[in-house]
């Protein structure tokens, strides 16, 4: 199966369209609950998954891009649930440059970042962090063990003015960033980290 990788995604001027992205190594029913949640919440047309070549924070490199596109296929739902390798087709690795270059290539699409809350805890970390609190509005998902943490997150406090209420959270596709907003759901206890120790410990 491909993984589509091409330069431009199936989308069009004035969807609202959420961008998630991550490793996915491997994908699991907990990355579907954040994509779900974010898409009902936000009312977005399409939920991006973008399976990055490699996580530059993660010295463990997942491999093979092809394998991890296809087994979020298998976990992904519907068709407003899209999985893509774009990130390969356009040579970028950080985050801030694939948005930038997906908002210059679909002018018109309202694109929002979909994370989890273990990621706003580390966000800090990421290359040019607050210029992309600046580029693209943002949606945090609750994740399990997160919620004190996420608060406490440095760029929840840096830009705590910005966090718009979740009750208002369909608004957000629409706004200026910085512009975030946390959204609380039933929790999912998945991780990617848990799913490959017991695929080692299976000798899989």
């Amino acid at each position: 199966m491909s993984a589509r990788i091409h330069a431009r995604l199936p989308v069009a001027p004035g969807m609202k369209v959420g961008l998630f992205g991550g490793s996915f190594d491997p994908a699991h029913e907990g990355h579907l609950h954040a994509a779900e949640t974010a898409m009902a919440r936000l009312g977005l047309d399409r939920v991006i998954w973008l399976v990055s070549p490699g996580n530059p924070l993660k010295p463990d490199r997942a491999d093979d891009l092809e394998r991890r596109a296809k087994a979020a296929r298998q976990v992904s739902r519907g068709r407003r649930m899209v999985v893509s390798g774009i990130e390969a087709a356009l040579g970028t690795r950080f985050t801030l440059d694939t948005v930038r270059a997906l908002k210059r290539r679909h002018p018109g699409v309202r694109f929002v970042w979909v994370m989890g809350a273990d990621n706003l805890v580390e966000f800090h970390r990421w290359r040019g962090w607050a210029v992309l609190f600046r580029e693209i509005p943002i949606a945090v998902v609750a994740r399990p063990g997160q919620a004190v943490r996420g608060r406490q997150a440095v760029a929840a406090r840096r830009f705590a003015t910005a966090r718009v209420p979740a009750s208002r959270a369909r608004l957000l596709p629409y706004l200026r960033p910085p512009a975030w907003t946390y959204l609380p759901a039933p929790w999912n206890h998945q991780s990617s980290t848990a799913l490959r120790s017991r695929f080692r410990a299976a000798g899989a």
